[in-house]
């Protein structure tokens, strides 16, 4: 179990793909079948022992506040990131909550409140501390519009946006690379902070890109799991017909 690992979930979106839902609400309080993403999230997390949770909030934060008090869980200790003139995005909000994260120096999970999946934590967590890595990235093997970039030894090489074509690579482009989906779910080490600006709106994509250079980043692929973004009104339906 992970009872002595810290988690955060990433709920400070402003969930534009959501609408007209998020126009009153924070899509963190999305419901699937009775139950909030936040809710699902939490008992996710607290179904691999974890009981200390960071949740960054900005978008209608109240209602989130407002839900955690009233489903306020003994067993769970919950803190709130508050980004009052954010959002600042992922690796800016990861930034803006590090002092809440980084104390006891064990690596940490971080993870997106509308993503949902099966995926083994433990298994994950096992398999980042033997290899130790800057940061170890969940993903499978799935269409999606943006996809990171793998060498032969999964470590990361760049960036593809399968929409325009783009790419974005660590060095140099290279011919063999594997593409895989990001499946919203990171396990990181501490001393990331270290390499990454001390405040300000930028994303964590962008961030391991430039620390791959010289930090090992790798991938954990989990193809196979369940995993839904849940980020879309449909996909909420969808998600439905898979979790109880």
């Amino acid at each position: 179990m992970l009872s002595s690992i810290k988690a955060m979930i990433f709920a400070a979106g402003l969930g534009t793909r959501l609408k007209p839902f998020t126009d009153k609400h924070p899509k963190a309080l999305a419901v699937v079948n009775g139950k909030t993403l936040l809710e699902r999230t939490l008992i996710y997390l607290k179904g691999f022992g974890i009981h200390e949770v960071v949740i960054n909030v900005h978008h209608f934060a109240d209602q989130i506040k407002s839900f955690l008090s009233a489903h306020h869980d003994d067993e769970m200790h919950v803190v709130v990131s508050h980004e009052v003139d954010g959002p600042y995005e992922t690796g800016g909000g990861l930034v803006f909550a590090a002092d809440k994260l980084k104390g006891d120096g064990n690596p940490f999970i971080v993870m997106n409140v509308d993503m949902l999946t099966n995926l083994d934590l433990l298994g994950m967590y096992e398999y980042h501390q033997k290899i130790s890595p800057l940061a170890t990235l969940a993903v499978t093997r799935r269409k999606s519009s943006r996809q990171f970039l793998f060498n032969d030894e999964m470590r990361l090489v760049g960036w593809r946006n399968n929409k325009t074509g783009d790419y974005k690579w660590v060095n140099l482009p290279v011919d063999e690379f594997t593409p895989l989906s990001f499946s919203g779910i990171h396990i990181i080490d501490p001393s990331i902070f270290k390499c990454m600006p001390t405040s300000g709106t930028f994303s964590i994509t962008d961030t391991y890109l430039k620390l791959a250079k010289d930090h090992l980043i790798i991938a954990y692929d989990h193809t196979g799991d369940v995993i839904m973004d849940v980020g879309k009104p449909e996909a909420i339906i969808e998600a439905e017909t898979i979790f109880e």
